[in-house]
């Protein structure tokens, strides 16, 4: 694509009268909606995507190494005092390194520097600061009068401000890296993609390529969209799928009859082997109408064989509700969960905390509990019951109850336990002193309820919109140094998963972490809203609890 119409000289001003014009290496792409101004230095394989402006009219000159590229919305600008040094050793306003990802509406503003292989998350600005080689900065975040060590992460919405604050950032973890190594895959692909449909010669051989198939196929031209779409597959689903290839994971299928469903007998369907889109909604396509009439769930697999975003596909009636995340089928949808738990022999607990355990189960997990009496609960005073060394749903269930029973009048909670990492991935308090609790603590409603307001004051915190066992929650998280966030979804994102961040809450006490969770639940109003618990060295997890419905 030409990109003469949208790379400016620079404007006269009383501090520039050299009309200096961009520089544009023939690889790179930028995009007609794009505006370039002033003395702009962009190296290969860059791509310049829609709606941004790169504008050297004040701050000058601007670099951005090559493989970098420049997402929807980013504004680069620069201030007319104040310069850098970059890798060169001469001086720009604003320089941005190789394999760099400036994503989408972030803002770069000089003096300024971003190092190689850098992150810059949706936005988050960098504005007089300096950022080293190799970071990671997540979502609204701020970057200003500071210089970042190589190799550091920036958490969704940090104000980093003082050096100080800058140094005890934490490091890169491998995962991080190899994200953003996606990121720059992906826009590579799309570099050369744009490129190619802006080249007639290499866009016709395409689409003789694509004609070819299609008749070799048998496919006419109304069925051309069947790669991306699907009869049988809703488009919850179907975006599941496509999330799930993209971010690297493997996709597996089960499969149960009405009859094993009451026992969590899932079979699994044929392995799917699928490089692309079409092709995993092919396979999925064929468990289905192998399996009609009966369970089918679909789920993804990562690279320490764990199992993510777990979701019901197709039920016997035909019908499928949102996805579920520790929780059981909905009454609502089949005949079968009211009694699907009994054969557990459990009178105590309730069909969610025994889908729970399941879970825990299959997920590799260890399971223990904890007891409380009411005036060590406001302290937090948990002791542990005997240790559950079982492996089967069955003994599991049988060791609660037994631990129920002896600590009868007391506060019970179970808790999954990570092995591998000795961290705790779920507490749920499964009975209270007025007896079990009859919906589990993840999937309460966070607005009252039995028990609720006879210990709202738990250590001497109160609040009239949190139930006592989040409050208590925030206390151990603030207690054991955790971070403490929130994240909301609204009901048609909820189906898959795509959960965004309210931010972090910066609090010192309970009552200003209270105050502003108490903020997002208003904020958010007629939305879910979970509360997560964040281990800040190991960046892991350790809580996360739904505590608003809509």
């Amino acid at each position: 694509m030409a990109v003469r119409n949208i790379a400016e000289a620079a404007p006269p001003t009383p501090w520039s009268k050299n009309l200096a014009q961009p520089t544009i290496h023939p690889s790179a792409f930028v995009h007609s909606f794009s505006n370039i101004i002033g003395d702009v230095r962009i190296e290969a394989n860059v791509i310049v995507a829609p709606g941004t402006s790169i504008r050297a009219d004040e701050g000058t000159p601007f670099y951005i190494g090559e493989n970098t590229n420049i997402q929807d919305g980013v504004v680069i600008h620069g201030l007319e005092k104040g310069r850098v040094i970059g890798d060169d050793q001469k001086q720009y306003s604003v320089w941005i390194g190789k394999n760099a990802c400036i994503t989408h509406m972030a803002l770069i503003h000089g003096p300024s520097y971003v190092g190689d292989n850098c992150f810059i998350g949706f936005r988050s600005t960098v504005f007089n600061a300096r950022v080293g080689a190799g970071c990671i900065v997540m979502m609204h975040a701020l970057i200003q009068d500071v210089e970042i060590p190589p190799g550091k992460y920036v958490p969704s919405g940090a104000i980093i401000t003082t050096q100080q604050q800058a140094d005890r950032l934490p490091d890169v973890q491998a995962e991080d890296m190899q994200f953003a190594h996606h990121v720059v895959g992906i826009n590579q692909a799309l570099r050369a993609g744009y490129l190619c449909a802006a080249d007639s010669k290499c866009i016709r051989t395409i689409r003789d390529e694509l004609e070819q198939s299609y008749q070799n196929n048998g496919i006419n031209g109304s069925q051309r969209s069947s790669e991306v779409s699907s009869s049988s597959l809703s488009a919850e689903t179907v975006e599941q799928l496509r999330y799930l290839l993209e971010q690297g994971y493997k996709i597996g299928t089960e499969h149960v009859d009405a009859r094993r469903f009451r026992t969590g007998s899932w079979t699994s369907c044929k392995p799917i082997e699928a490089r692309s889109l079409g092709e995993a909604i092919s396979a999925l396509e064929g468990c289905l109408a192998e399996h009609a009439g009966e369970y089918v769930r679909l789920f993804g697999i990562d690279k320490s064989k764990r199992r993510v975003l777990e979701t019901i596909i197709q039920r016997p009636d035909g019908t499928v509700k949102a996805p579920a995340t520790f929780k059981a089928p909905s009454t609502s949808s089949s005949g079968y969960a009211s009694s699907s738990y009994n054969s557990n022999g459990s009178s105590k607990l309730s069909n969610e905390t025994i889908e729970q355990i399941r879970q825990l189960l299959a997920s590799g997990y260890k399971i223990g509990t904890e007891h409380v009496d009411e005036r060590r609960f406001r302290t937090g005073s948990w002791q542990s019951c005997k240790p559950i060394d079982a492996n089967s749903t069955n003994e599991v269930v049988a060791a609660l109850e037994d631990c129920m029973n002896n600590h009868q009048g007391e506060y019970v909670r179970l808790i999954g336990i990570d092995p591998k990492a000795k961290r705790r991935v779920l507490e749920t308090i499964i009975q209270r002193p007025n007896g079990p609790v009859s919906v589990s603590g993840n999937e309460k409603s966070s607005f009252g309820g039995a028990g609720a307001s006879s210990s709202r004051t738990t250590g001497a915190a109160v609040s009239t919109k949190l139930s006592s066992e989040v409050v208590e929650q925030l206390q151990q998280l603030l207690a054991g140094g955790y971070k403490i966030s929130a994240e909301h979804v609204d009901q048609r994102r909820f189906r898959t998963g795509s959960w965004s961040s309210c931010g972090q809450i910066q609090a010192n006490n309970i009552k200003e972490a209270i105050a502003a969770l108490e903020a997002f639940l208003a904020e958010y109003k007629g939305e879910y809203v979970r509360l997560i618990g964040i281990d800040p060295k190991a960046k892991r997890r350790v809580l996360e609890t739904i505590i608003q419905r809509p």
